[in-house]
């Protein structure tokens, strides 16, 4: 990038791996049918380090005629080359693939942390363990998916069921956690037998066309993982609307994801939706309460709160809440703010410019409506000042009617609020068209389960905050969408029952 000798700009260069370096100066290109391909329309876009606002590759952007053979392409792969594939083999090549992803963990959290701005070491320590762990696990479902015979009533009747994979599968992930939710999808869909047709956000192509190379190489037929990067008004409407596509597995804000569910209808199509959330992080006066506290800091301001998942909504028995507050501004103060190749950075910069300003309007609105805004920190200067860099900031006395308690921020912003019974903490918990996740802090183990059985929402937290596992089931009540990533109940979106009669007689 040729960076050195100018100190106003943050050198990226220097902490590159030659793999990445390498990989950057490569054309970015579509994989369709195991090949990496130029649009059809010759059409690219650019991708941007959040942290300093560069631009650091073009990538190729996908259209109707890519999709198009992309589709073709699964479905060809679906019904030959990964259908004759014995389940060990298959199984085989999953593992071959985790392995892989693995092996190739620095670099991919190098390219992730260039084109997300989320921390390298956060990456490969979560992202791609989180990823792994989800290939790993499938793979081992591959030679245990099995029907089973019937005792129907009818006499001289032999009845018994398969598991069919559904079919061609639309994956589209956000930018978030570009790479953790592209295996996230992957490995349930691979390991039913469906194919593929990969479409990463806009913001992050980056690691998606990187874990297509690693696909190739662990052994996927042509056609199994095919990788459209592009903008979801052009590639992404084309996607879903493909009379190819059997399945939509998305994850995303919630308009889109209706939009998404509104479309899909049209033909019927299989979805799974994992969308947003405004997620109560409930601390009981019992609780540990510094403990408790300083975990609700990194619980919203891990990944500069751009995480479904994040605490948002700190919800704080009264007796403790001061005590409560203090303590969390104090946590957030000691977060560092910087780029994310940096090895002492904790949070990185927003997406974008455009999150940026969302994500600041909703704070300069709640301060102008009455709420106190308490900023721990400030943006990093210098060589950094061109990055989309947001502070750690607490929001107090905003009431259930505010647009900050309501709304899913998606940035670095906590709303902490007090109760003063069980019974109202339920109620306004409750009281939200989301339902993705929540957390409880209490030592009083009756109170704790009472509570998360009162809660709606598809993952509680009982004495800590954001655990994932692939065998634990993610996903969403309400408007935080349906079906499920991780855990057995994954599998199951990507298959459909066949039930088959024989006469005996």
């Amino acid at each position: 990038m040729g960076l050195q000798g100018n100190p106003a700009v943050f050198d990226t260069d220097a902490l590159l791996r030659p793999g990445v370096r390498a990989f950057l100066g490569e054309r970015h290109r579509l994989l369709i049918d195991g090949v990496f391909v130029d649009a059809a329309s010759g059409a690219t876009f650019e991708s941007f380090d959040p942290a300093t606002g560069r631009k650091i590759a073009d990538v190729a952007h996908a259209g109707a005629e890519d999709v198009d053979r992309a589709v073709r392409a699964a479905a060809r792969a679906l019904e030959g080359s990964w259908a004759r594939l014995l389940p060990a083999e298959r199984e085989a090549v999953l593992r071959r693939f985790a392995a892989l992803v693995e092996g190739h963990a620095d670099d991919l959290a190098q390219i992730e942390a260039l084109d997300s701005g989320k921390p390298a070491s956060q990456i490969k320590a979560v992202d791609i363990a989180l990823g792994v762990g989800a290939l790993s696990y499938n793979a081992g479902w591959v030679t245990k998916i099995e029907g089973r015979t019937l005792p129907v009533s009818v006499p001289d009747m032999h009845v018994y069921t398969r598991r069919e994979p559904v079919g061609v599968v639309a994956a589209i992930v956000p930018w978030n956690f570009p790479l953790c939710q592209a295996c996230f999808k992957l490995a349930p869909a691979l390991a039913a037998g469906c194919t593929v047709v990969l479409k990463p956000a806009e913001q992050t192509p980056l690691s998606a066309l990187y874990l297509g190379r690693l696909a190739l190489e662990a052994g996927l037929p042509p056609g199994v993982l095919n990788v459209l990067p592009g903008f979801g008004a052009t590639t992404g409407q084309a996607l879903i609307s493909h009379p190819g596509v059997a399945k939509i597995a998305f994850t995303g804000s919630e308009r889109t994801g209706k939009h998404i569910a509104r479309s899909a209808a049209d033909s019927l199509k299989h979805v799974s939706l994992e969308l947003g959330g405004k997620n109560p992080n409930v601390i009981f006066a019992d609780a540990d309460v510094e403990a408790a506290a300083a975990v609700a800091a990194i619980a919203i301001f891990f990944y500069s709160g751009q995480v479904c998942a994040a605490g948002s909504r700190l919800m704080v028995e009264r007796p403790i809440y001061d005590r409560v507050v203090e303590t969390v501004i104090a946590e957030a103060g000691k977060l560092k703010l910087g780029h994310g190749l940096s090895g002492d950075t904790f949070m990185g910069p927003l997406v974008s410019a455009q999150q940026l300003q969302r994500v600041s309007g909703f704070v300069s609105r709640a301060a102008e409506s009455g709420v106190r805004v308490a900023q721990a920190g400030t943006a990093p200067q210098g060589a950094l000042a061109g990055g989309f860099f947001h502070a750690p900031t607490v929001l107090v006395d905003a009431d259930d009617t505010a647009e900050v308690t309501r709304e899913e921020i998606f940035g670095p912003v906590l709303v902490v609020q007090p109760f003063d019974t069980l019974g109202e903490l339920k109620a306004r918990a409750n009281a939200t068209s989301f339902g993705l996740s929540a957390g409880v802090w209490t030592r009083d183990v009756k109170k704790a389960h009472a509570t998360a059985a009162a809660l709606q929402a598809g993952t509680v937290w009982i004495n800590t905050y954001g655990q994932f596992d692939a065998t634990a089931p993610w996903g969403g009540f309400k408007q935080s969408g349906y079906g499920r990533d991780n855990g057995a109940e994954s599998l199951e979106k990507y298959l459909q029952t066949k039930t088959v009669w024989t006469a005996l007689a």
